[in-house]
């Protein structure tokens, strides 16, 4: 929101040296966020003067362009000429080459002197041209940077107005006002507009507000027997919401089309920025803009029959203002009367009863709107307007007929109209519900010992009507504050208005005995793991497609349900997830394009199962109120399962190239460890078992289990073909571990065991097997047979070439062996060893290898 402070100080007490910095440090006090300075002198400089055309004689030159060298007067005849500057002329007539032909002998015009900077830097100089000596320029409106028009320049009489010759045409077009620019947040929509900032204003200074709307209002006139007729036709509204619940017209007539906008409104209008369209359009336009009421003006002898305000039918169409023919959506709010649609509501109007440089009625509309309604048309039409901002933050629903009289009497007083006394006001409003404050709430919720007069005072500044009570206050908000519920929104205007650095920054005291639970050590311990190892955190989106839930939530790739985003951001990934590697996957691809070869990434989340889950269409408990019970029940009920996976992604190398280092490619085996890493963070150990999984290489998939048989997770390299189809590195690797399950088997405490102070007997075997045969389940039979003198065993080699019996393999494991209390003897060793190969015998047909 613009605010010119011109216009500001028609309503709130802002000095007149007051910058436009400075009404941002004010307003700043009370919550507003500064944006932006706007100020016509930073690219336009004089000396800019008004000037009398003397004389003007065309000339026609040998490019085919006609020109006229024209004499003009820049100070009164007799008055001494008080301008210096190289070319200006001491008997104040300039020479000047014009190049348009709009204007006549006697006009006055803006002249742009020797020494004047205009935008875009362009400096104005005397120079020889076309013959002639030209000394200035005579300004268009898009050469002063106030107007989009070029077709000739701007002559002043054509504004009404008559100033005398050399004065300063800055000052008399309203150029030296600036403009301080603070942005309006979706819940203060009474803050845009000058009413709104105003009051802030007074509140940040502590100064009393007159409310121009609250003075304006008793000269409203009641509805009349013969308004124009208007109704509001929203039988089935729209998510349980009425598309309107105000609707006031006026009926004007006698307007003169040909009168111009005034320079005082245009320049405001332009600083707040927005461009000067015609008479009636740029009343509308400021109306809204002092007010916060959008205003909608018809050519009153274009409509056929009354208004009623509905939802547009299907297949309906309506060219809007903008020349497209637009097809309208069943939830489209519509003007309409008895022809169609006439606009979109709170959007945009049709162009079939645009107003023009022929009308002379004009039907005035004032209208409030549904917030979501306005929102979702803006959007689906991809049309934000300057209406459809405030509609959708919300519009003060007691405003509409107070604007509406502004606008007639503007139309009356610029315009040349009369009002016909044609009084129109559908009113289905309701008065906002009154809110309890108890009287230290506020202290108690902002540490500030707020007296109860400050909180009065707050609450009475806002526009709310405060009234005493036993326990505290009975506080009804204003009408244009709708964001005002419940007790915590008063208590943060309390604060707002007192002032934030009134609130102390102590920081709170944690209370004793409390740390992360179990479950939250157990991630951090995770995290940090896989962070030391070299992986790095990031976090992905959790919006994916169904063939990539259907791909990652199943082995065999199967069809897997599902949950459905309400409202998705894109149609192309409308689902939740029910694994985090897809996403993961295009964080890896995102920045291999952005030259980042070698990467380790790892993400820990949730995912979201459809199983089990229904969705509750039962209205949510009001805010402020904590559920109980059977709702608490029914809330808990209706959210899916959401269980926390880890996932990783490796591809390139283990590191850089550099003297002395040689880069290793990451393999399915690094997959493994990353698992492994993990688990034993948590005390746990996991089985690897040969797996299988669509998206990943047959040959190089690790099926990852717990110690009592549950599956937990997969690793391995992915598939070839999905490596070439989604664009992924060569040989990339990946894992992803259900979290929650391995959370729920943690160890609850991780015992050191003592270091034996004996030597460990080391022995190797190795064993041929089927090669069905895991190397992990002949590992797991051999750790059980060799008794509990094993300290530990390990495959090293898995062989199969000559030598080896058709479908079978060696697998040689190393054995180590201790005992607590004493040396081992060599005997001692090998009968562990034997026991340990008696045992994969009995249970896989294992022989020693010879």
């Amino acid at each position: 929101m613009r605010i010119p402070l011109s216009w500001l100080r028609e309503y709130a007490p802002v000095p007149e040296d007051a910058t436009a910095e400075d009404v941002l440090a004010t307003l700043v006090k009370v919550g507003l966020e500064e944006e932006d300075v706007h100020r016509p002198t930073d690219s336009l400089s004089g000396p800019i003067v008004v000037g009398q055309v003397l004389t003007m004689e065309p000339e026609t030159h040998s490019n085919g362009k006609t020109v006229n060298w024209c004499t003009v007067r820049v100070v009164p005849e007799g008055r001494e000429q008080t301008l210096t500057g190289k070319g200006i002329e001491p008997s104040g007539v300039q020479g000047i080459i014009c190049g348009a032909h709009n204007f006549s002998v006697g006009d006055k015009v803006v002249v742009t002197l020797p020494g004047a900077v205009l935008p875009g830097d362009f400096r104005i100089s005397a120079r020889k041209t076309y013959g002639h000596t030209s000394a200035g320029m005579i300004a268009s409106v898009r050469e002063l940077g106030i107007g989009e028009d070029h077709d000739g320049i701007l002559v002043l009489s054509r504004l009404g107005l008559d100033p005398e010759i050399g004065s300063d045409a800055m000052e008399l077009l309203g150029l030296y006002d600036s403009a301080a620019e603070v942005n309006v947040t979706p819940d203060r929509g009474y803050a845009f507009s000058l009413r709104g900032i105003a009051r802030e204003y007074c509140n940040a200074v502590r100064a009393p507000f007159t409310d121009p709307v609250a003075e304006l209002a008793p000269s409203v006139p009641a509805p009349t027997q013969d308004g124009f007729p208007v109704s509001i036709d929203d039988a089935a509204p729209i998510h349980g919401r009425a598309g309107s619940n105000r609707f006031a017209v006026r009926v004007v007539e006698g307007v003169d089309p040909s009168l111009p906008t005034p320079p005082w409104l245009a320049s405001r209008l332009r600083l707040a920025g927005i461009r000067s369209v015609s008479l009636p359009v740029d009343i509308s336009n400021y109306v809204m803009l002092e007010y916060g009421q959008p205003i909608h003006t018809y050519d009153a002898d274009t409509l056929q029959g009354g208004i009623t305000v509905r939802r547009a039918t299907a297949g309906e169409t309506l060219t809007t203002l903008d020349g497209k023919n637009r097809t309208l959506d069943t939830e489209d709010l519509v003007i309409a009367d008895e022809s169609g649609a006439v606009g979109l509501a709170g959007v945009i109007g049709g162009a079939a009863t645009e107003v023009s440089g022929s009308t002379t009625r004009i039907l005035v509309e004032a209208a409030r709107f549904d917030e979501v309604s306005i929102a979702r048309t803006a959007r689906r039409h991809k049309l934000p307007s300057e209406a459809s901002k405030r509609y959708e933050r919300g519009v003060d629903p007691q405003l509409a007929p107070v604007a509406a009289q502004r606008v007639v009497d503007l139309l009356v007083e610029l315009a040349g109209a009369t009002d016909t006394g044609r009084v129109t006001d559908v009113d289905h409003t309701q008065p906002p519900t009154p809110v309890e404050l108890p009287a230290g709430y506020p202290a108690a919720r902002v540490g500030v010992d707020y007296s109860p007069e400050a909180v009065e005072r707050a609450l009475t500044a806002i526009g709310a009507q405060v009234t005493d009570t036993a326990d505290g206050w009975t506080v009804t908000p204003p009408s244009w504050r709708p964001d005002l519920l419940d007790k915590e929104d008063l208590v943060e205007e309390v604060a707002r208005l007192d002032g934030y650095d009134r609130i102390p920054d102590r920081l709170p005291v944690a209370p004793p005995g409390r740390g992360f639970t179990r479950s939250q050590a157990a991630r951090r311990r995770v995290a940090t793991t896989l962070a030391a190892a070299g992986l790095t955190e990031v976090l992905s989106y959790p919006f994916v497609a169904q063939a990539d839930n259907d791909l990652w939530g199943s082995p065999e790739g199967a069809h897997v349900p599902s949950i459905r985003l309400a409202n998705p951001i894109s149609e192309a990934q409308p689902l939740l997830r029910v694994s985090i590697l897809p996403g993961l996957l295009e964080v890896l691809k995102r920045n291999q394009s952005r030259g980042f070869r070698d990467l380790a990434l790892y993400e820990i989340g949730h995912v979201f199962l459809a199983e089990g889950y229904t969705p509750d269409t039962q209205p949510v408990p009001p805010l402020g109120v904590r559920p109980m019970g059977p709702d608490l029940e029914r809330l808990h009920a209706a959210v899916p399962a959401q269980p926390r996976k880890l996932a990783a992604v490796l591809a390139g190398h283990d590191a850089a190239a550099g003297p002395w280092v040689t880069p290793r490619r990451w393999d399915w085996q690094d997959a493994l460890d990353v698992a492994e890493l993990a688990a034993r963070s948590m005390g746990l150990e996991l089985e690897v078992v040969q797996g299988r999984h669509e998206a990943f290489h047959p040959g190089r998939t690790a099926q990852l289990r717990t110690a009592d048989g549950t599956v937990v997770g997969v690793a391995g390299e992915l598939h070839p073909k999905l490596v070439a189809a989604e664009g992924l590195p060569e040989r990339t690797c990946a894992v992803e571990l259900d979290l929650t399950a391995l959370l729920e088997r943690e160890a609850p405490v991780v015992v050191a065991q003592s270091i034996s102070g004996y030597p460990a007997a080391t022995q190797d075997v190795a064993l041929v097997v089927d090669r069905e045969v895991s190397a992990a389940a002949l590992l797991a039979t051999v750790r059980d047979g060799a008794g509990d003198l094993l300290e530990s065993a390990e495959v090293f080699d898995v062989y199969q070439g000559t030598g080896i019996p058709e479908g079978k393999k060696s697998v040689a494991i190393a054995l180590r062996f201790r005992a607590p209390d004493r040396t081992l003897t060599a005997d001692e060793a090998s009968e562990a060893r034997e026991a340990a190969v008696a045992a994969a015998r009995a249970a896989h047909g294992a022989e020693i290898r010879g």
